[in-house]
């Protein structure tokens, strides 16, 4: 029963974009002290991206240090999700070499991490700052216990953290609101 609640509930989710094309340079970012699992099913034994448990998440999140953390779930079909992608290139390169990582945590389904999104990261530059996250290893207690705002109802979902101060933004960013949230962290 859990298991269909859980199911419905990243359905329920990841239903809040449809599928579209998707569209979107050099990005840097490490995945620092999270704890990340390489892909090793024969499934997506030859995929690069690291795959971060769920339990794992938290953990990155909570980094409590001088960088500021601009963490970005996304999925391939979800249209906002793509459409603000650019914003986020534009200020990572403009930051480029300051204290400021940005990962991008992708939610497609699994099976699509070997073609779609490998497809999506390497055209895109966004490679080294994707890991995969598998949404049927969410449980019932992983939004509430990582999030204030979100509740895993739809997506793109924006979450950043500097020290203690942390800001989470729900929806599609413009560059105008992305620029004024990173300034409200470095300034």
């Amino acid at each position: 029963m859990k298991k269909i609640i859980l199911s419905t509930l990243i359905l329920f989710a990841l239903s809040g974009c449809k599928k579209e094309s998707q569209k979107a340079d050099d990005l840097t970012a490490s995945p620092d002290s999270a704890s990340m699992v390489e892909n090793t099913d024969s499934e997506n034994a030859t995929y690069a991206l690291p795959e971060i448990a769920p339990e794992n998440i938290g953990k990155y999140l909570a980094q409590n240090n001088d960088t500021l953390y601009v963490t970005n779930f996304f999925a391939t079909w979800c249209g906002p999700c793509i459409r603000e992608i650019p914003h986020f290139k534009n200020k990572m390169a403009e930051l480029k070499g300051k204290p400021v990582k940005f990962t991008f945590v992708n939610l497609d389904e699994k099976s699509d991490w070997n073609s779609v999104v490998k497809k999506f990261t390497d055209e895109n530059g966004l490679s080294e700052n994707t890991v995969l996250l598998d949404g049927k290893r969410l449980d019932q207690n992983f939004f509430p216990k990582n999030f204030q705002k979100w509740d895993g109802g739809s997506i793109p979902f924006t979450y950043m953290r500097k020290g203690n101060k942390t800001d989470e933004y729900l929806g599609m960013m413009t560059e105008d609101v992305l620029t004024s949230k990173i300034n409200s962290f470095i300034k």
